[in-house]
This record gives C-alpha cells, structure tokens and sequence, in this order.
C-alpha cells in the first residue's frame, strides 16, 4: 500500500524543514560555543593566569565543536562524545569546588564520573562485539 502523493510531499519537506532547522541548531551552538570559548580566554588573558579548571572548560568546548562537527559529517551523534563530556564537566566540578564539597559530595561525584566510564567501555565492546550495520537495519525495517 503506498502512502498518498500529498502525504508522502508534505513528509519529504517537513524532513527537509526539520533537517534545515536542525543545522541551525548546531550552527547556533557552534557559534555560541566559539563565543564562550573566546569569553573564556579573555578572562584569562585578563587575571594573568590559567589554572586546570579553566583547561578543562576549554576541554569542553572542544569537544562540543568536535561532536558538533562530527554530527554535521556523518548525520549521527556519537553517543559517547557527551559521556566524555559530562565526564570532564564532573571532574572540573570535583576539582573547583573540592573545598566547599562533602566527603559524601566527593564520593558522590567519582561514583559518577566511574559510571560514566563504564558506560563508555561498555559501549565500546558492544561496537567492537556487535559492529553497527545501517543496511542490515534497513533491511529489517522493511
């Protein structure tokens, strides 16, 4: 059974509305992304110092730009480049705020930072193990 001709127009361009609002999107965050990264080096530029959080904020940037990149390249958002980046994001927060952090805070937030970890490896395996295969998937969707 075939979709009707108006049905199948009207989806055709609304994937290619969302697609269009979807690059704005990242083009947005990227552009957002640049700003706060230049922010971030004037401040620095600006007290004479650079310490290990505003390294790893700088860290985080990149690895927005790169999973933004990424996406726009291949169409599909590696899972794991968030991990990495909320690992990084948990590890400037144990390392900032350590001081005004409880033992209970601390372990809290390693635990986290272990989990994510994890994750990451176990994600890993089951790309090495079970490799991802876009005909097969289309195959099986039909």
């Amino acid at each position: 059974m075939k979709p009707e001709p108006s049905k199948s127009r009207i989806m055709s361009v609304g994937g290619r509305v969302l697609s269009w609002v979807e690059i704005l999107g990242l083009v947005v965050i990227a552009i957002a992304t640049v700003i706060a990264g230049g922010q971030e080096i004037m401040e620095m530029v600006e007290r004479r110092a650079v310490n290990l959080g505003d390294l790893l904020l700088l860290f985080i940037y990149l690895e927005v730009l790169t999973m933004i990149g990424i996406y726009l390249q291949s169409g599909a958002l590696p899972i794991r480049m968030p991990l990495y980046i909320a690992m990084v994001a948990l590890a400037r927060h144990l390392i900032i705020d350590m001081k005004e952090m409880t033992e209970t805070a601390i372990i809290a937030t390693s635990v986290a930072i272990l989990i994510l970890a994890v994750a990451v490896l176990l994600i890993r395996f089951g790309h090495v193990r079970f490799p991802y295969n876009a005909a097969s998937r289309d195959e099986d969707a039909g």
